[in-house]
């Protein structure tokens, strides 16, 4: 399947949102700033926080570490999120896409 964008929606508020399954070059090169443009208030702070905590005392090479590692689970974060809050796949491509990663039955 490659690199897989999915749709999901929330059939209560008709919107709709895309999302990339796998890694988050996005959140390799822009951290912090990546949970803040999606207004994902929560990762954000938990993100910023944690940079800060982890950068301060290794001038700044446990901020680039936390990057990296969040590269890596972010996305599946940000899905597992919308999901939780009554975001579904938007079509058959997406429901396909998260039955394989193991996001829903």
């Amino acid at each position: 399947m490659g690199k897989m964008k999915i749709n999901l929606t929330n059939p209560a508020t008709r919107q709709i949102k895309q999302a990339k399954i796998g890694f988050s070059w996005t959140t390799f090169f822009f951290g912090v700033l990546v949970p803040l443009v999606r207004g994902d208030w929560k990762w954000f702070f938990i993100l910023l926080a944690i940079t800060i905590i982890l950068g301060i005392p290794t001038f700044g090479f446990g901020g680039a570490l936390v990057g990296l590692v969040f590269s890596f689970v972010y996305n599946r974060l940000y899905i597992n999120d919308l999901l939780g809050h009554g975001y579904g796949p938007a079509d058959d491509y997406s429901e396909k896409a998260l039955q394989s990663k193991n996001f829903i039955g």
